[in-house]
């Protein structure tokens, strides 16, 4: 007798006259427990036969969810295994997932997608339409017509980035079997942002260059990266065993990312190493610096290292410059002058577009700046590469402005101002020993400086053992000017 095989689906009636799919889809391998899939209720016992319908030839297909995660629970597992992707592309990841996913997606099963694919491509691109209208709308009910609301519509890229996790998760999840289809994967992102540099002009460039050749660090500073193209944490990590005076070439082979009280040396962003030729002027340059370094860490008794930081925020050039100083120096520079554009990367934009409008092929302004590949430089800088040939090195030089850096003595910081300032107050005895130093935000007022510039000249009385500084605490003076010395 032929053995009578088990029911494998059945329509239920609620309590409130609608109908339900019950559906068996086996035993969960990681729980052994049974998975249930049931659709949602309707109205009529027709309609219900559709759905157990579907259900079961979702089982028969594998595109079932296995588990009952939410849609949050998918992404924490793609995360916990998601660990190649560098620290400030996983910070803007997790934003991305605390301020836009997690309001819209919180509570929601996984397995929602899986049993109405269509609906649920249709609420993917809606959402999607809907940041682009309004960042606000990453939570429901938002009131676009209260009088303390602006619409501020979410870039593309950042909708394109929230669509990619989503597509990563359920990928993941497939794999591990916790969902049947990838049905984010099936929706559409929307389009690329249009890249628009807006590089200045070597006229905008040139009062700007000869206020920083003041300083001559920070003048070469800008004038390497002009030269080189290169990103601000790849000049930041510069050192001089990176420069091939023999070859004329400039070895760019990592970059810096600024932690908490440190610059991390890491990989370059696409872990490509790039040679730079120079020019006699840069050569000049760079060897007079080094000059100048040697002779500052002779003044205070230590020899430059061979492998010292070209640029460094330490005395003897021990430590790398903070990428983030360099901006906000750069920023303040292009406010006073007007720039149209105010952030470092804006000459890096300089360096390509004046390189391709000297008639420079797209493959050397490639290798030279250091894209992936030439079809990235091309989508970036289309609008430049419609001029004649010439040689690349000596074209960029000639057009930058020619700074007057001679008889040139670095001008003291603010922080280094302050700190001479307060060392000779508490050696007059304005500040005696046992009182405590006025608050940074009173200092930053009575003297006109910044709060971090405050913090910055405390660190050095400190180091004289002037002054003891905690966190959260007024600085206390430990010793006056005779004494520390």
């Amino acid at each position: 007798m032929a053995k009578r095989s088990r029911r494998r689906g059945h329509i239920e009636e609620r309590d409130n006259g609608t109908f339900r799919a019950v559906v068996s889809a086996g035993t969960n391998p990681l729980t052994g427990k049974r998975n249930v899939l049931k659709s949602d209720p309707v109205e009529d016992w027709d309609q219900a036969e559709v759905e157990l319908t579907r259900l079961l030839s979702q089982v028969d297909e594998q595109k079932h969810a296995r588990t009952n995660l939410t849609v949050l629970e998918l992404i924490d597992k793609w995360c916990a295994v998601s660990t190649k992707h560098a620290r400030r592309t996983r910070q803007r990841r997790d934003q991305l997932i605390r301020d836009y996913i997690a309001p819209r997606f919180e509570g929601v099963k996984a397995r929602k997608f899986t049993t109405d694919p269509k609906a649920s491509i249709e609420f993917l691109e809606g959402y999607y339409a809907l940041l682009q209208t309004c960042r606000f709308n990453n939570v429901r009910g938002t009131n676009h017509k209260a009088k303390d609301h602006v619409c501020e519509p979410l870039a593309n890229s950042s909708v394109r980035a929230i669509h990619f996790i989503l597509t990563a998760a359920f990928k993941q999840g497939l794999k591990w079997g916790y969902v049947g289809t990838n049905v984010p994967a099936m929706a559409d992102p929307p389009g690329f942002d249009q890249p628009e540099p807006d590089p200045p002009t070597p006229e905008e460039l040139s009062p700007l260059m000869n206020e920083a050749f003041k300083s001559l660090d920070w003048g070469l500073f800008l004038w390497l990266t002009m030269i080189t193209g290169s990103r601000r944490g790849e000049m930041c990590v510069l050192r001089w065993t990176d420069l091939n005076t023999t070859h004329r070439r400039l070895h760019v082979v990592r970059a810096g990312d600024q932690l908490p009280g440190e610059v991390v040396e890491t990989p370059t962003k696409n872990k490509q190493h790039h040679r730079v030729p120079l020019d006699e002027l840069t050569l000049e340059l760079l060897e007079s610096h080094r000059g100048r370094c040697a002779e500052q860490c002779k003044q205070l008794g230590v020899e430059l290292k061979p492998d010292a930081f070209i640029f460094s925020g330490s005395p003897d050039f021990s430590t790398a410059l903070k990428p983030n100083t360099a901006t906000q120096r750069y920023r303040r520079a292009a406010r006073r002058h007007g720039l149209r554009s105010t952030r470092l990367h804006s000459i890096r934009h300089y360096t390509a577009t004046e390189l391709l409008g000297a008639g420079v092929d797209i493959k050397t302004v490639q290798g030279w700046i250091g894209h992936t590949s030439a079809a990235t430089t091309l989508k970036f800088y289309v609008a430049w590469t419609d001029r004649g040939d010439q040689s690349a090195a000596e074209a960029l030089a000639q057009t930058l402005p020619r700074p007057s850096y001679e008889n040139h003595h670095r001008a003291p910081h603010a922080y280094e101002t302050l700190a001479a300032t307060l060392r000779q107050e508490i050696a007059s005895g304005k500040y005696s020993v046992g009182s405590e130093l006025p608050l940074s935000r009173d200092l930053a007022d009575l003297h006109n400086v910044s709060v971090g510039t405050v913090s910055r000249a405390i660190g050095e009385l400190k180091k004289l053992g002037l002054i003891e500084a905690q966190q959260y605490r007024r600085a206390r003076v430990i010793s006056n000017e005779i004494a520390a010395e």
